[in-house]
């Protein structure tokens, strides 16, 4: 019948952003780096890595590749700006022990390889590895919820997005 009497969604439609490294997902407040556990940047989770490996947490496209390799920012196809940010105070390291394999303006499918790091390496220079996922356009959603804690893989689903 044309879907006249059926139920409308009300529901605001949700994004999700799904882990974008192997290991133990945490939330924002258990960084030792106040910039990201006060969530000044916008809000989200951390992961602390298993492996060097770091994957497109959603389709979308690379909108900034840090000169330093250690971070990189990208949007989701339905609009989130996503800092994935690799250890803390990394930067100092100029690029070292990390290989960038995408370009900026890229587009990128949820678990397209985005960079790889030496873990190991990164943490025998005294640098913490852990790895904080940040929505930087927070006030574009009502709501930013972590949906995993613990062990995640790659891909697993971490952050739930209400517009």
């Amino acid at each position: 019948m044309l879907g006249l009497f059926k139920k409308k969604n009300t529901q605001p439609p949700k994004e999700l952003i799904y882990a974008p490294v192997s290991g133990e997902a945490v939330e924002s407040k258990e960084i030792d780096d106040p910039t990201f556990a006060e969530e000044m940047l916008g809000k989200g989770m951390a992961v602390r890595p298993l492996e060097g490996k770091v994957y497109a947490p959603a389709d979308g496209t690379v909108t900034m590749v840090f000169e330093t390799k250690h971070a990189i920012s990208m949007t989701t196809k339905e609009g989130a700006e996503i800092l994935l940010h690799i250890g803390l105070d990394t930067v100092s390291l100029k690029g070292e022990h990390f290989t960038v394999h995408v370009t900026e303006n890229a587009s990128v499918k949820k678990g397209d390889l985005l960079l790889t790091f030496d873990k190991e390496a990164i943490e025998e220079a005294g640098y913490d590895t852990i790895s904080p996922v940040v929505v930087c356009n927070t006030d574009a959603y009502q709501s930013i919820r972590m949906i995993a804690a613990g062990i995640v893989k790659a891909g697993d689903p971490v952050l739930e997005l209400k517009k």
